[in-house]
């Protein structure tokens, strides 16, 4: 089978590897320059494909099959013409699926993937279950089924792009956490387009699988009733529900009951993460944990040891007095309204880059309560002065480490910077990842020269 590939970046690479070893004859395309891309000309070169990269010629159209990486919108013009020939499309996380040889725990939503993911995976792997943690979150899915088998379990976070041209994709236990606008600028500015494309995590289950979804979310307990005509075992988690089935709070308690059996797991303030949404997240892997085994007493040791994840409110360093917190992969307006709950402090906040659609009225008022001043950063950084310039200070800075600086200069001790954008970090960064990690490597500089004199 001719198989063209789309996107040279981390996904794209792992699924034409796992392509090429199971026969297929994969082509790769990317319109990225080759300079962008000389760290993943050797690796395309060790697969063996053959490539094009700075354009996409028509020798893509050649193909039985097209494998499409997260990244590229479905309105690219390569994406038109493919459509156009009635080229059959599907999603890297659709072809690795059809080699995956364990059952899939997928978790989606638009906020708390990666914390839902990451815990889902220590709640199993402390259970001794073998899981393997991958999509969405640093391992492509592609490339970690080598090493799966029948015994071990695929733990994934899932994005909308990976479920846009999905086929047969089919979890054992699909995770919705929640559905707030987000990714706009890439389903024409529609929620309900968006909403499709999260809803479609579980379109293959049967009654033999499990839906686990937020009760206290509107538009996925929405999601979860008009899909019920599937008869996918739904299970609902709510911080101010009771249910004869799923995961809720009673007297303090996190609370699971599953196939008639109710179960104390930990006490909420014995909970390592903190925050309203981290209970959230808390409640939703847990649920995912028994229904693929784990024992309650288990789960309950890793709740309590559990120190969440890199880039999401990740306490950096104190300076002077001032707690840095690493939020970079807030990347949508709902992320930066949890994240401002988090503290009592006065904040300085870092907020912008490439906006992808976002209503700020949803933090008006957090931002008269909770922040002193604002650093706006990135192409929306006039956005955010034109938002929030009337009531607060707000100081534009043109690179991170003037940021950072104007950052400290603002702070007093007894304050909270926070780099929270609510924007995509594609303006000045390769991803949210690297946009967080810069933020760190400068603030433990400034901490040096403050220590130093």
């Amino acid at each position: 089978m001719n198989i063209s590939v789309i996107g040279a970046a981390r996904s794209g690479i792992a699924v034409a590897r796992l392509l090429v070893s199971h026969g297929a004859n994969v082509f790769v395309s990317d319109s990225s320059s080759r300079e962008k891309l000389r760290a993943q000309i050797p690796d395309l070169e060790s697969i063996g494909v053959e490539f094009e990269v700075g354009s996409h010629s028509n020798r893509v159209l050649d193909a039985d099959l097209v494998v499409l990486s997260p990244g590229v919108p479905s309105t690219a013009e390569i994406v038109q013409s493919i459509k156009g020939r009635g080229i059959r499309i599907v999603s890297e996380l659709e072809a690795a699926s059809w080699y995956c040889p364990s059952p899939i725990v997928a978790i989606t939503g638009t906020n708390g993937k990666t914390t839902t993911t990451t815990l889902a995976g220590r709640l199993l792997e402390d259970a001794k279950k073998s899981p393997v943690v991958a999509g969405n979150i640093g391992k492509a899915f592609s490339s970690a089924i080598p090493e799966m088998t029948p015994e071990s379990i695929a733990v994934l976070e899932v994005s909308s792009f990976q479920l846009d041209d999905i086929e047969s994709f089919h979890p054992k236990v699909s995770v919705i956490l929640n559905i707030t606008p987000d990714h706009l600028d890439r389903y024409e500015h529609s929620l309900e387009k968006y909403i499709a494309s999260k809803c479609r995590i579980f379109e293959n289950q049967t009654a033999d699988d499990f839906l686990i979804y937020s009760y206290d979310d509107e538009e996925t307990r929405e999601c979860a009733r008009r899909m019920a005509s599937l008869h996918v075992h739904a299970v609902p988690f709510s911080a101010t529900e009771r249910f004869e089935e799923g995961a809720f709070i009673e007297d303090g308690h996190l609370v699971t009951s599953l196939a008639g059996k109710r179960t104390e797991i930990v006490p909420v303030d014995e909970i390592s993460i903190k925050g309203v949404h981290n209970l959230y997240n808390s409640m939703a892997a847990v649920l995912a944990a028994q229904i693929m085994g784990v024992t309650p007493g288990s789960a309950r040791a890793t709740l309590r040891n559990f120190k969440g994840v890199e880039h999401r409110l990740e306490f950096v360093r104190e300076v002077d007095g001032v707690k840095y917190v690493n939020d970079s992969k807030a990347t949508n307006v709902d992320s930066v309204w949890y994240a401002l709950q988090s503290f009592k402090e006065p904040i300085v906040l870092l907020l912008g880059g490439r906006d992808k659609g976002n209503d700020y009225t949803r933090l008006y008022d957090l931002v008269e309560q909770h922040v002193k001043a604002i650093v706006a950063i990135g192409e929306s950084a006039g956005t955010v002065e034109r938002e929030f310039g009337k009531v607060r200070n707000v100081v534009i800075a043109r690179s991170m480490p003037e940021a950072v600086t104007s950052a400290a200069s603002l702070a007093a001790s007894g304050d909270v910077v926070l780099l929270s954008p609510a924007c995509a970090s594609f303006d000045w960064f390769e991803n949210y990842e690297h946009r967080g990690r810069v933020f760190k490597q400068l603030v433990n500089e400034l901490g040096n020269v403050r220590n130093a004199t």
